[in-house]
């Protein structure tokens, strides 16, 4: 198991496996994580078959997975690197911007993915 998928499910109250193929199922079929570039042209500089390893529940989510669940779930998503001393942070939103609903907080140590519960 993926310990983004476990991360988001503590927020997005859904198991693991049902947040990875919603993920899936929005890459597959192009929905936007970059606005402006084509999805499938952003999945191509990745490795072959990107969306069929992801599908693994052995397989790591990161940024583009991120990118997505922004979007499904209209939510902003914080990752703090705690393994740089200055925490900084990526913010990820959805690719619309509009009137995002929540907004979740995730820690990365450059290997591992937990949730911040504030």
């Amino acid at each position: 198991m993926s310990c983004l998928f476990n991360s988001m499910s503590y927020f997005f109250c859904q198991d693991s496996n049902t947040i990875r193929q919603k993920i899936c199922n929005y890459l597959e079929r192009g929905g936007t994580i970059i606005e402006g570039l084509d999805t499938k042209l952003i999945l191509s500089f990745e490795q072959p078959n990107y969306i069929e390893r992801m599908k693994n529940t052995n397989t790591w989510g990161g940024a583009i997975e991120i990118q997505a669940a922004c979007t499904i779930w209209n939510t902003k998503i914080i990752v703090y690197n705690i393994r740089d001393t200055k925490r900084s942070k990526i913010i990820f939103a959805p690719y619309n911007n509009i009137n995002c609903v929540n907004c979740i907080h995730i820690a990365w140590s450059g290997g591992h993915y937990e949730p911040i519960k504030l």
